[in-house]
């Protein structure tokens, strides 16, 4: 007969989701948990106080050693990992900071992906294994500023002159821009929207620092801009038409922002769990208190739902069939908003205490308020899943 007494359950992990993992993808936990832990965790809040990532070079080295850039794809040096393995990756990695989690989807997801799907093999060759040793570093210029949610609308052109392409315009907000070997620029063409790999060195490229943010601080943001910029028709992506492609590519970072906000979320319901405990008001401490557990109860809820909601789009992700772009748009649309929430949550169950950068709390909140935004809006996932659920656009 079973016993009648039940071992307590773990108050970060109430549902075992872990257990459904592998041994592989809980390697993969393991060990980026641990490189974080003693090689960027003393210092991440440092960083974000300063607006900067001073050791962006050496990350990038060690995190493609430790096979995280790319790791998802197959060949050309990337490790060829699941879809949940990655996403594990992304989970650790935005646990210690939004900013790194979002160097490697950048890199990964976004470049990468965009050099190994719609790429020439001299492209893959000359760029891959570079950047998945992270001996290179690349950028996505699609985002300009005046065109965001409507890529479609976007003013930078790629014209042919003799047998080159010159570019012009403008993008922004592009995170690793200042630091890159090389950039993913998306433009407009005489035959609609193409993507071109573009060496930052060449004439005309330059990549200005953003500054002044109050998000995403431990991260490098920049703009681009090209005048003038002189490419070999080579530059290309030869299977790149229109602007599926940059989207195709959005949907693959989407997926890691799925996972990645999940990190934020647990260390927000971590610290204020362990804050509760510690803290003593009217003799006792706030755990006591029903409203406190309330909170803590609420954020577990969500916390495991946006999980649940992650591990179901992994197991999409790797099917036959694939994940639908709206299944993405619902899972990016939940999470993130459910993760701002438990950060801000967990900020009032901190008082005053929360606003300090010794506890992450709102160093995460302040980071989810960027990805709240980028690779697509509340407001656009919302009229993507209206369009898929009713049948109906609603976009203009």
């Amino acid at each position: 007969m079973p016993s009648t007494t039940l071992d307590p359950i773990d108050p970060v992990d109430p549902l075992g989701l872990e257990s459904l993992l592998t041994d592989t993808e809980r390697a993969v936990r393991d060990t980026v948990r641990h490189y974080l832990a003693d090689k960027v965790e003393p210092h991440i809040a440092g960083w974000f106080e300063q607006g900067e990532l001073p050791t962006l070079a050496d990350l990038a080295r060690d995190f493609g050693e430790l096979g995280l850039l790319g790791m998802h794809l197959d060949g050309y040096g990337c490790a060829g990992m699941s879809a949940l393995a990655y996403g594990v990756a992304c989970r650790e990695l935005e646990a210690c900071d939004s900013g790194l989690r979002s160097f490697v989807s950048v890199q990964g997801s976004l470049a990468m992906f965009a050099i190994h799907r719609f790429g020439s093999e001299e492209q893959k060759d000359q760029w891959l294994p570079r950047m998945a040793a992270g001996q290179a570093i690349g950028c996505f210029g699609l985002t300009e500023p005046d065109h965001g949610s409507d890529p479609s609308s976007m003013r930078t052109r790629a014209r042919r002159e003799g047998g080159d392409w010159i570019l012009d315009g403008r993008k922004t907000w592009i995170t690793n821009g200042s630091v890159a070997a090389v950039a993913v620029v998306w433009a407009r063409t005489d035959d609609g929207i193409r993507g071109f790999v573009v060496p930052t060195a060449t004439p005309g490229f330059c990549a200005p620092e953003i500054k002044h943010k109050m998000s995403l601080r431990a991260s490098v943001t920049s703009e681009l801009v090209l005048d003038s910029v002189r490419l070999p028709a080579s530059a290309a992506l030869p299977r790149a038409q229109g602007v599926s492609a940059p989207l195709t590519c959005l949907n693959e970072a989407r997926y890691g922002i799925v996972w990645g906000v999940t990190g934020a979320a647990r260390s927000a319901w971590r610290t204020a769990a362990d804050y509760a405990a510690r803290r003593e008001q009217f003799g006792k401490p706030l755990a006591a208190f029903q409203l406190t557990q309330q909170k803590l109860v609420d954020m577990a809820l969500e916390l495991h739902k946006a999980t649940m909601t992650a591990m179901r789009l992994a197991d999409l992700k790797d099917s036959a069939d694939g994940v639908h772009p709206a299944q993405i748009s619902l899972g990016k649309l939940n999470n993130v908003r459910e993760a701002l929430e438990i950060c801000r949550t967990a900020r009032t169950i901190l008082g005053a205490n929360g606003i300090s950068l010794e506890f992450p709390v709102i160093r995460h909140m302040n980071n989810l308020e960027s990805v709240l935004t980028y690779e697509g809006t509340s407001e656009m996932h919302t009229l993507a899943l209206g369009q898929a659920l009713t049948g109906h656009t609603a976009f203009r």
